[in-house]
């Protein structure tokens, strides 16, 4: 497969793959599949004959509830059961990269280096997601800040202005021109 025809895939594409299941961006086994064009049967296969490779952390089957609730997330029919006959093996970043080595495909090869790529760019946003709202945070603090010391100076204006008030009852002492 050459890199051409992986690269005409748009990002796009393989972003709207990525999903959020048990607080992880994951993809599932049959859009993996898609992507690699092989079918989700080899896909399962080649992972179960090298199950040592895929730890939790890298890959692990929906339960039903989630597999539910996936669907309603992605708005389609519980009926409907988008060709799904048993629970599909979802993939963390890093079990997307160990199935390069499990597929042995140039297409396998070079679709995840796509892949990881748009999971790094997605990472990369978040974080810069992150620092913006930290920096806002900083903000407000400061304006918070501000606004007390803006109070702060107006209730000494006042003071002072009430002392000048004070100042013109009072009688003046010292030496005093007399008008002739």
């Amino acid at each position: 497969m050459k890199k051409e025809e992986v690269s005409i895939i748009p990002d796009e594409i393989i972003s709207n793959k990525i999903y959020l299941i048990r607080n992880q961006k994951v993809m599932l086994d049959r859009d993996l599949a898609d992507l690699y064009q092989v079918e989700t049967k080899r896909l399962k296969e080649a992972v179960r004959r090298n199950i040592n490779r895929f730890p939790d952390d890298f890959m692990f089957e929906m339960t039903k509830k989630e597999l539910e609730n996936w669907r309603t997330q992605i708005a389609t029919s519980n009926s409907d059961k988008m060709g799904l006959r048993y629970a599909p093996m979802v993939f963390t970043e890093q079990g997307v990269a160990m199935l390069s080595s499990v597929l042995k495909s140039d297409r396998a090869i070079t679709v995840n280096i796509k892949i990881i790529r748009i999971f790094t760019k997605m990472r990369n946003l978040l974080s810069d997601h992150l620092s913006l709202r930290l920096e806002i945070e900083d903000i407000k603090k400061k304006m918070n800040n501000h606004d007390k010391n803006i109070e702060l100076v107006f209730s000494y204006l006042d003071e002072l202005v009430d002392k000048k008030e004070d100042e013109k009852e009072r009688t003046k002492i010292g030496f005093k021109k007399e008008d002739n």
